[in-house]
């Protein structure tokens, strides 16, 4: 994480961090650091609104009047941080400001409900009930377990949750209607990177190639879902066509194990404390983990329907803001075990801490006998970049999800918000990437978000149109 940085400090260039919370360059400076300039600790509850939103503010400002560090550090030097503070408030109402910027900020519903499905691509929406996080941006959440990935799907297109954990093609495939009518979704955060992977019975250890993989039958999450989209990638990237010489079948995260122990599926790409599970209980070993296939990849995302978006502005905003407080945290390693025990029990993830703890620490084993250590096994970043959102299209047109001409960008555009995020992101005194696309190597092939036609008339291996 970059977006949390501190313009008060004169010592540092905006794009580096150190802290807990990525504002300061050490949990040391990060705990003594000044409370009007500063950001809240998740533990102190009991900071006043008022003192968060005046740090906003006199961040923000700060910004903007020194956008280039030189000048912005050179006047910190000469007079010192609380100086400045107290020059900014002579010239500009921070006083009043503040009192804008918390009244615009109230939410319009702070009783909220929020779906997830219990795995570890959750662990931000998850962590952010226990650990506070909700309760810190002013709004009372309700996170939801959740049977399955329709289910996720149809109890918040029916406003029974405000907002749900999704799959991030999902919110594409809502607001495309694809297999029912287009109901226009967003997305103003990923959930998790990385944390993905293909696990096999302990039967088929003899069977590391995937050429010897024809007749197998692979378990997916949901037909919209990166694990879908990757399964397919690497099984058509060594010769094998997923729509004829496999079998693919959807199966809800939670039941994949169970199917495994009985025989009923050889092995599934699925998320880490899946994969982790089934190693945990003998019955099955990781293959590979999916950022060996793309590093850097998106899984999940938080969403929640356009109509919720315009008309509770400020409730969706205080959720977005409590994602992304959560997602920084969740991305220091040193939190990593403190998170496991949170989201282990029953009504949250309902598994052993040990699971999790290999699955977020990155030091697990393998199936094989092995023990492996890899930090970024599973990682945590929110900005819901429009190139993902061109990539998974892509293969929604490669493998017939989607047909005829497709518009990438004004869909990327439509359903990842990258532009409103980067806004939040500012009026919070973060700061974000400084462009909504980037490109990316899967499996050694570079993506261009620019040329998307190119890359899919690239592939071999596709459904017929």
């Amino acid at each position: 994480m970059s977006t949390f940085d501190d313009p008060f400090d004169s010592s540092r260039e905006l794009s580096r961090f150190g802290c807990v919370c990525g504002q300061h360059r050490s949990s040391a400076e990060h705990d003594h650091a000044e409370r009007a300039l500063r950001c809240d600790q998740v533990q102190n509850q009991a900071e006043s609104m008022e003192k968060r939103y005046e740090g906003v503010v006199a961040s923000a400002l700060m910004r903007a009047m020194f956008p280039k560090d030189a000048a912005r550090r050179a006047f910190l030097k000469s007079v010192g941080a609380s100086t400045a503070l107290a020059a900014l408030s002579q010239f500009f109402p921070l006083q009043t400001a503040t009192e804008v910027f918390a009244e615009a900020g109230t939410p319009e519903k702070k009783d909220l409900k929020v779906g997830f499905i219990p795995i570890t691509c959750a662990t931000p929406i998850i962590m952010a009930a226990p650990l506070g996080f909700y309760a810190k941006h002013g709004v009372n959440v309700e996170v939801v377990k959740t049977a399955g990935w329709a289910v996720i799907r149809d109890k918040t297109i029916n406003k029974e949750y405000d907002a749900s954990h999704m799959l991030a093609p999902m919110p594409i495939a809502i607001t495309l209607g694809l297999g029912a009518q287009p109901i226009p979704f967003a997305v103003p955060a990923i959930e998790n990177i990385n944390g993905q992977g293909i696990t096999l019975a302990v039967k088929h250890k003899d069977k590391r190639d995937p050429k010897d993989w024809k007749g197998m039958k692979f378990a997916i999450p949901f037909d919209y879902s990166m694990h879908n989209y990757l399964l397919r990638y690497y099984l058509a990237e060594h010769g094998l066509d997923p729509d004829t010489d496999v079998q693919l079948r959807s199966v809800p995260p939670p039941e994949m194990v169970a199917n495994l122990r009985a025989d009923n599926i050889d092995g599934f790409l699925a998320p880490d404390n899946i994969c982790q599970r089934a190693i945990y209980d003998g019955v099955g070993f990781m293959h590979i983990l999916s950022k060996e296939i793309w590093d850097g990849h998106p899984c999940c995302s938080f969403a929640a329907s356009r109509e919720f978006i315009t008309g509770s502005p400020n409730s969706f905003a205080a959720l977005t803001r409590a994602i992304v407080d959560a997602t920084a945290y969740a991305s220091k390693a040193e939190n990593r075990k403190q998170i496991a025990e949170a989201i282990a029990p029953a009504n949250y993830i309902n598994a052993p801490v040990t699971v999790l703890e290999q699955v977020l620490t990155g030091t697990y084993a393998d199936g094989l006998g092995g023990v492996k250590t890899d930090a970024k096994r599973v990682d945590f970043d929110p900005f819901p970049w429009q190139s993902f959102a061109v990539w998974m299209l892509t293969q929604m047109k490669r493998w017939g999800q989607i047909k005829g001409d497709v518009d990438y960008a004004g869909v990327a555009r439509q359903v990842f918000l990258a532009t409103d995020t980067t806004r939040l992101m500012k009026e919070a005194g973060l700061t974000p990437p400084a462009s909504t696309t980037k490109s990316f190597v899967v499996m050694g092939k570079t993506f261009d978000p620019a040329k998307p036609e190119d890359y899919l008339a690239s592939f071999k291996i596709r459904k017929s149109s």
